[in-house]
C-alpha cells in the first residue's frame, strides 16, 4: 500500500491579491524593508475587544495614517501581560515574547494619507487581560496629537441595539440575545425585557433587567430565554419587550424548538409549494411521521377561495396503515385550460382527525404566458450557451471552465474544466427540460459527465481490488507552508476503519469509485496526453486530449500561483526521471500510481439537480424519460459518504496524530468535506481512499442531504443498506452547521476542522467546537482566506433555500430569516446596469459555544462578526444571490421580507440583462493579481512557485522545473496566448489589465435565475 500525498482539490474564484496568515506565538519576526527618509508618519490607532471568555479572546484594531503615505505598513506593540496571538487577518501576524508585529498583506501595502485599515485577531491569556496602550506604526508611536484635527462629529442619537430579534429555543434549553446602547450616555441606562403574550413556557430567565454606564454602554450584555420542558408537540413563539425609558423599544420573537415532533405522530407533506402547468397536472406526496396504531385516513381539500381551476382531482383521500404509513402517496392537482393569461393560486388542506392541518400553495402556469420575458431570456442565455460559436463547449461537449483562455483562479487555464462546471451543465440542461419538456439534453450531459470526469474502470487500473479498508492509506502530514514539503511518510500512525468499501461493493459488485475528477485539462494544453499509446495500460484514458490532472497539494498557504500542475496518472514519463511529480509532494521512493480527488459540493450539485428534473418531469408526466439518470444520480450520493469521513478515518476531536482511530462510522462528521481522493498502483497491486478534515460551511448542501435521505423521494433514494440514514443525519448535521457558524449579522463563517493544522495538532484552547471539529475562521486555505469570498455565501444559502422551499424546515427558516435582511442591506442596485453586491469580507470572534446535539439548536452568536470590506460586480455570484432570494421569496410569499427579496432579485436580474454581450453577460475585471506570473520563490513573502532544491524536471512542453522557475516558467504556452500581451505590458510597467470573461458555471447561473424567477413570479 501507498499513501496518498496531500490533496487539495480548490480555492475557489481566487483573487491572489489577497494574503492571510494565522500565525502562533514565538515564530520569528521576518526583515523589512526599510522606509524612505523623508516620510513623515502619524497615525491613530483604535484596540476594541470582541470577546473574552476568560482564557481566549479577540479584537480589532483600526490603523488610521495621519500623516504621509506608508508603503509597506507594519504595526507593532507590546502586550502587557502573557497574552498571545494565534490566529491572526488582514496583516502577517508575527509575536517574539510579549511584542507583536503585523505587516502588510501582499493585497494591501499602502497606506495612504488619511486612510484607515482594519485587522483583527483571536488569541489567549491567563490571569488579567490588560489591552495594550502604545502602538507605533513604522516606528513611530500613535496616538499624539492629530496633526490635521477634524471637526467634532454630530452626537450619535441613543438607541437600543438588539441582536439578533428572533431566537430559537430548545425545549428544555435556553438561548440568547443581547442588549447594548448606540451611543454613549450621560448618566446610566437601565434596559428591561420583558415577556409578553404567547407561549407560557418561554420566559426570561436572566438579563431581565441590565445597566449600562458611560463605560460599558458599547458591549454587548446577554438576555436568556428558556423554553419549559413539556409533552406537546407545539413550537410556540412569544414576544419578548426590550425596552428603555425615553427610547424606542424593540420586540424579540422568541420560538420554541419542540424536541417532542420526533416522537408524536404529524403529517410530512413534500412539497408544500407547487407550480401545475395549465391543462396538466402536478403532484405532492403525503405520508405519516411514525407509525399509527391504527388505520389513518388523509384529505386534500381546496380552499373556497383561489383560482378554481386548480382542483384535487386524485389521491383526495389516502389510507395509511402500520405497514404502509412511511411511504409516501401522491395527490394530483390539475390546471384547467382557460383562455385567459393570469397564473391563479389556491391553497390545499391536507387533514386528519386529531393531526395538525399542513397548507400546500399551487400556483396556475398559465399557457397564455409563453411569452414571459424571463423565460424567453432564459432561452436566449441558454442558446448561447450551447451555441459552437460562443465557444463555451470542447468539440466533445464538454464545458470548459470560460470560453477565454487567459486565465488564473481555481483552475490555471480557461481551458481546463472542473466537476463544477459538469454539475452546472446537468443543472442547466434540468431548467431546460423544466421549460421545454424536452429531457433528452439532460440525460446526454450525465452520460457526458460519467464519460470524461468520472474515472472508468479502466481509468482505475486494478478496479482498487487490492484496497484494504481497514489500513485505508499511510499517514502524510500536512504543512502550512509550501517550502515544508515534500511531507515524510509513516507507517506508525494508525488509520481508522473506512466502514463504506465493503457495503458499496455489495451493492454494485465492484470496489471502482464512482464519483468526479475535480480537474481536467480538456484541450490538453499541458501536453500529459501527448505520446499516448493507443492502449488502455495509462489509466484507460487513450484520448491525446482530455486528460485528468491535478494542482494544489502544498497546504493552505499554497495559492494558485504557486502549484505545479502534474498528472492524476502519474506514468513518471514527465518531471524528474525516476520519480515523475511525487518527490514535490511526498519523500522517498514512489511507484507509478494514479490518484483522483473529488469535490463534494460539486456531486451535491449533479444530485440538487436531479432532483429538480425529478419535480419537473413528474409534473409534465414525463419522469420515465429520466428514471435511469435518476438511479445513476442516487449511487453518485451513495459514494459522495465519504465527504463525511475524516482524512485518515480519525475520531473527532482528534488533537495527536496517536489519537484513537474510528471504528464503524465513528469517523463521520455526518458534513460535506472539502474533498475525498482514493487512487492506487499503475499495476493494482495496492490502492487507498481518503476523506478530509476540514469542513467549510461554503460546501454543505442539506438539500442534496435531504433528498438522498430518508425522507426523500424513492427514485433518487442511494441503494445501500445504510445510505439513506446517513444522509437523514446528515440533513441535520449541516443545518445545525450553518446555524452554528452564523454570524451575529447573519453571515455564515469559515467552518471547523478535525485536524488543526492538517497534523492533528493540539487544538486552541479558546475555540469552541461542532461535534468535536474545531472552529477554524479560514478552513482548508488561506491565500486567499477561504471564506473571504462572498460567493460561498451565495452558493450555501441557495441551497438552503431550496431546502425551505421544498420542505419547510424550520432551522433553515430562522438562518434565513437572518441572513436575507443582512445582504439585502449590503446591495445597492442603481441606475441602468449598475448594482453592487459583497464582494470580500472580514470576520471576528468565535460561535459562542460548543455544539454536540443531535436534535438541538445551536446558541446565536453575539460574539461572531463579519463586515463587508468591498463589493463588486461579479455576474455569476449575483445570478446565485438573486436564485437564494427568489426561492426564498417563493416560499415566503406576500410577508415584507419575502417581498424585499423578491424585489432585490429581481432588480439584479434586470440589470444584468443589461450588460449583454454576444456570448452571454459579462461585465469588464481588472486583474492586477496578474503580477504574479512572474514571481519566482521568495523566502521571506513564501510567494512563488517552490520548488525544492535537488529536484530537477520537465514539462511535456520541454518547459524544465527547477528552483527559481516562475507560474509562467513552467507554462511558455501562455506566451502565445492572443491576450497574452496586455499581461505583458503590465509586467513591463503598464496599466493593470482587463479582461471580459465568460465563466460557464456563472453564465449557467445567470441562465438559471431567469428561468427560476419567470416560473416562479411568472406575473412578474
Amino acid at each position: 500500500m501507498r499513501p496518498p500525498p496531500r490533496l487539495r482539490p480548490r480555492s475557489w474564484r481566487f483573487r491572489a491579491t489577497a494574503v492571510f496568515a494565522a500565525v502562533a506565538a514565538a515564530v520569528a519576526l521576518a526583515t523589512f524593508p526599510t522606509l524612505p527618509a523623508n516620510a513623515a508618519i502619524a497615525c491613530q490607532v483604535t484596540y476594541a475587544k470582541q470577546w473574552d471568555n476568560g482564557s481566549g479572546f479577540g479584537a480589532n484594531i483600526s490603523i488610521q495614517n495621519l500623516g504621509d503615505a506608508v508603503s509597506p505598513w507594519r504595526l507593532t506593540y507590546t502586550w502587557p501581560g502573557n497574552q498571545t496571538v494565534q490566529q491572526g487577518w488582514n496583516g502577517t501576524w508575527s509575536q517574539s515574547g510579549a511584542n507583536v508585529t503585523v505587516v502588510a498583506p501582499s493585497w494591501a501595502q499602502n497606506l495612504a494619507s488619511g486612510a484607515n485599515v482594519g485587522i483583527g485577531f483571536n488569541g489567549q491569556y491567563s490571569g488579567t487581560n490588560t489591552n495594550p496602550t502604545s502602538f507605533s506604526l513604522n516606528g513611530t508611536v500613535c496616538n499624539g496629537p492629530n496633526p490635521s484635527p477634524s471637526p467634532s462629529p454630530s452626537p450619535t442619537p441613543q438607541a437600543l441595539i438588539v441582536s439578533p430579534t428572533t431566537v430559537s429555543v430548545p425545549e428544555g434549553g435556553t438561548a440568547t440575545y443581547s442588549v447594548r446602547l448606540q451611543a454613549q450616555p450621560t448618566s446610566n441606562v437601565t434596559v428591561t425585557s420583558t415577556a409578553g403574550s404567547g407561549d407560557t413556557n418561554l420566559t426570561v430567565s436572566s438579563g431581565a433587567g441590565l445597566t449600562f454606564t458611560s463605560s460599558n454602554w458599547a458591549t454587548p450584555q446577554n438576555v436568556t430565554l428558556a423554553a419549559a420542558q413539556d409533552s406537546d408537540s407545539t413550537n410556540g413563539s412569544r414576544t419578548i419587550a426590550v425596552a428603555s425609558s425615553g427610547l424606542t423599544s424593540v420586540s424579540v420573537t422568541a420560538n420554541e424548538a419542540d424536541d417532542d415532533p420526533g416522537t408524536t405522530q404529524s403529517l410530512v407533506v413534500s412539497p408544500t409549494a407547487l407550480t401545475v402547468p395549465e391543462g396538466n397536472t402536478a403532484i405532492f406526496g403525503v405520508r405519516l411521521a411514525i407509525a399509527p396504531t391504527s388505520n389513518v385516513t388523509v384529505t386534500t381539500t381546496a380552499a373556497s377561495s383561489g383560482d378554481a381551476d386548480l382542483t384535487a382531482t386524485a389521491g383526495t383521500s389516502l389510507t395509511f396503515t402500520p405497514s404502509n404509513y412511511a411511504t409516501a402517496q401522491n395527490v394530483t392537482l390539475s390546471a384547467a385550460q382557460d383562455s385567459d393569461s393570469t397564473n391563479g393560486s389556491r391553497t390545499f388542506t391536507v387533514a386528519s382527525s386529531g393531526l395538525s392541518s399542513v397548507a400546500v400553495t399551487a400556483t396556475e402556469a398559465d399557457d397564455e404566458s409563453t411569452t414571459n420575458s424571463y423565460i424567453t431570456e432564459f432561452q436566449t442565455q441558454y442558446n448561447k450557451l450551447k451555441a459552437s460559436a460562443s465557444g463555451y463547449l470542447s468539440p466533445e461537449g464538454i464545458p470548459y471552465h470560460s470560453v477565454e483562455t487567459l486565465l488564473v483562479e481555481a483552475p490555471d487555464h480557461g481551458h481546463e474544466t472542473t466537476s463544477e462546471a459538469f454539475s452546472y451543465l446537468i443543472w442547466l440542461e434540468a431548467q431546460y427540460g423544466r421549460v421545454t419538456r424536452n429531457w433528452a439534453p439532460f440525460n446526454a450531459s450525465w452520460a457526458l459527465m460519467e464519460q470524461y470526469i468520472i474515472p472508468s474502470t479502466a481509468g482505475q487500473p486494478g478496479g482498487q481490488t487490492a484496497y484494504n479498508p481497514s489500513d485505508p492509506a499511510d499517514y502524510a502530514p500536512e504543512f502550512n507552508q509550501p517550502n515544508q514539503y515534500p511531507s515524510p511518510l509513516s507507517t506508525s500512525v494508525v488509520a481508522g476503519q473506512d466502514p463504506l468499501a465493503n457495503e458499496l461493493q455489495s451493492t454494485y459488485g465492484n470496489r471502482t469509485m464512482y464519483a468526479m475528477h475535480w480537474l481536467i485539462d480538456v484541450d490538453d494544453v499541458y501536453g500529459f496526453g501527448t505520446g499516448r499509446s493507443s492502449s488502455l495500460s495509462e489509466c484507460g484514458d487513450n484520448t491525446k486530449r482530455v486528460t485528468y490532472i491535478n494542482t494544489y497539494q502544498r497546504g493552505p498557504q499554497e495559492s494558485v500561483f504557486e502549484t505545479i500542475p502534474h498528472p492524476s496518472c502519474e506514468t513518471q514519463r514527465y518531471g524528474q526521471t525516476g520519480g515523475g511529480f511525487q518527490p514535490l509532494f511526498i519523500q522517498g521512493t514512489a511507484a507509478p500510481q494514479w490518484r483522483y480527488t473529488n469535490a463534494p459540493d460539486a456531486d451535491a450539485r449533479a444530485v440538487q439537480a436531479a432532483y429538480w428534473a425529478l419535480i419537473w418531469a413528474t409534473e409534465q408526466g414525463n419522469q420515465s424519460q429520466i428514471s435511469a439518470t435518476l438511479t445513476k444520480a442516487g449511487k453518485l450520493g451513495d459514494y459522495l459518504r465519504y465527504a463525511m469521513y475524516d482524512k485518515y478515518f480519525k475520531n473527532p476531536g482528534c488533537a495527536s496524530p496517536t489519537c484513537t482511530a474510528g471504528s464503524g462510522k465513528s469517523s463521520s462528521a455526518y458534513l460535506l468535506n472539502w474533498y475525498f481522493a482514493w487512487g492506487g498502483a499503475m499495476d493494482g497491486t495496492w490502492a487507498w481512499r481518503i476523506g478530509s478534515s476540514h469542513n467549510h460551511g461554503g460546501y454543505q448542501n442539506p438539500l442534496a442531504a435531504w433528498v438522498l435521505s430518508s425522507n426523500g423521494p424513492a427514485a433518487l433514494r442511494p441503494q445501500s443498506p445504510t445510505a439513506a440514514t446517513d444522509w437523514t443525519t446528515s440533513l441535520t448535521r449541516q443545518v445545525q452547521f450553518y446555524k452554528w457558524l452564523q454570524s451575529a449579522e447573519g453571515g455564515i463563517a469559515g467552518g471547523a476542522t478535525n485536524s488543526w493544522d492538517g497534523a492533528y495538532a493540539a487544538r486552541p484552547s479558546n475555540l469552541p467546537q461542532f461535534f468535536g471539529q474545531t472552529y477554524d475562521v479560514d478552513p482548508v486555505y488561506h491565500d486567499p482566506p477561504s471564506n473571504q469570498w462572498f460567493g460561498f455565501q451565495a452558493w450555501g444559502m441557495q441551497r438552503l433555500a431550496e431546502l425551505y422551499y421544498v420542505t419547510g424546515n424550520t432551522m433553515a427558516k430562522s438562518v434565513l430569516d437572518k441572513w436575507v435582511p443582512w445582504v439585502i442591506s449590503n446591495t445597492t442596485l442603481g441606475s441602468g446596469a449598475t448594482f453592487a453586491i459583497p464582494n470580500e469580507m472580514d470576520w471576528s470572534g468565535a460561535p459562542s459555544a460548543s455544539f454536540n446535539s443531535t436534535s438541538g439548536t445551536p446558541a446565536d452568536n453575539p460574539g461572531l462578526h463579519v463586515s463587508i470590506r468591498n463589493t463588486g460586480t461579479d455576474v455569476g455570484v449575483a445570478a446565485s444571490l438573486a436564485r437564494t432570494l427568489i426561492w426564498y421569496a417563493a416560499k415566503e410569499n406576500g410577508s415584507t421580507l419575502g417581498t424585499q427579496a423578491k424585489a432585490t432579485a429581481k432588480g439584479l436580474i434586470d440589470r444584468l440583462l443589461l450588460s449583454k454581450t454576444s456570448k452571454g453577460i459579462a461585465i469588464p475585471e481588472p486583474r492586477a493579481d496578474y503580477q504574479r506570473f512572474d514571481d519566482v520563490y521568495n523566502a521571506s513573502t513564501g510567494q512563488g512557485v517552490y520548488i525544492p532544491s535537488g529536484y530537477s524536471g520537465v514539462m511535456p512542453n520541454g518547459d524544465t522545473i527547477v528552483p527559481g522557475k516562475s507560474f509562467l516558467g513552467i507554462r511558455s504556452f501562455y506566451l502565445q496566448d492572443p491576450e497574452w500581451p496586455k499581461v505583458q505590458a503590465y509586467l513591463d510597467g503598464g496599466a493593470v489589465p482587463t479582461f471580459t470573461y465568460h465563466r460557464f458555471w456563472a453564465q449557467a447561473d445567470i441562465a438559471m435565475a431567469l428561468a427560476d424567477y419567470g416560473t416562479l413570479f411568472p406575473a412578474g
